[in-house]
């Protein structure tokens, strides 16, 4: 019996849906779906556009944020050069003018040495004095090694 009821529902299904498909059921359907989808779509358009439009802006600002921090990095970066250049110059000046400071110094401790070094008179007599002559450069040598000392050269010699 039970093979009876589903072919005799199953011929009661049948006519039922050939009408269906003479009304074009499917079109009914796509119609209905384009109605509900143009619904959905337009309301979500303006939300889905609000929120693209949103996305671009924030990834450009993004971007311009990152640009606007590399060159804050690199002028930082630059004036900490400038300003070590700077500190370098002023301390180069300083060692110059120590330098300076200090040729002077060695200058008239020079001259100061030639004045006081007795040259011999150009006699004859005193050129044939050895013993004057070797007396007055053994003290000059004497001097201009004391002069070395205090300038901090070490001779070769």
């Amino acid at each position: 019996m039970a093979e009876q009821t589903k072919t005799a529902t199953a011929s009661k299904a049948a006519p039922k849906r050939k009408p269906a498909v003479k009304r074009k059921p499917a079109a009914r359907k796509v119609a209905a779906r384009k109605p509900a989808a143009k619904r959905t779509a337009k309301k979500s358009t303006p939300e889905f556009a609000a929120r693209a439009q949103e996305a671009g802006r924030n990834a450009f600002l993004a971007s311009l944020g990152f640009y606007g921090k590399a060159y804050d990095q690199a002028q930082e970066q630059f004036s900490n050069i400038q300003d070590q250049l700077e500190a370098r110059r002023k301390k180069a000046d300083k060692a110059y003018k120590e330098l300076v400071k200090r040729g002077k110094k060695v200058e008239k401790d020079a001259k100061k040495a030639v004045d006081e070094i007795e040259l011999p008179k150009l006699e004859l007599e005193s050129l044939t004095d050895r013993k004057k002559l070797e007396k007055q450069l053994e003290k000059a040598k004497s001097r201009f090694a004391e002069l070395k000392e205090t300038v901090g050269l070490k001779s070769a010699a």
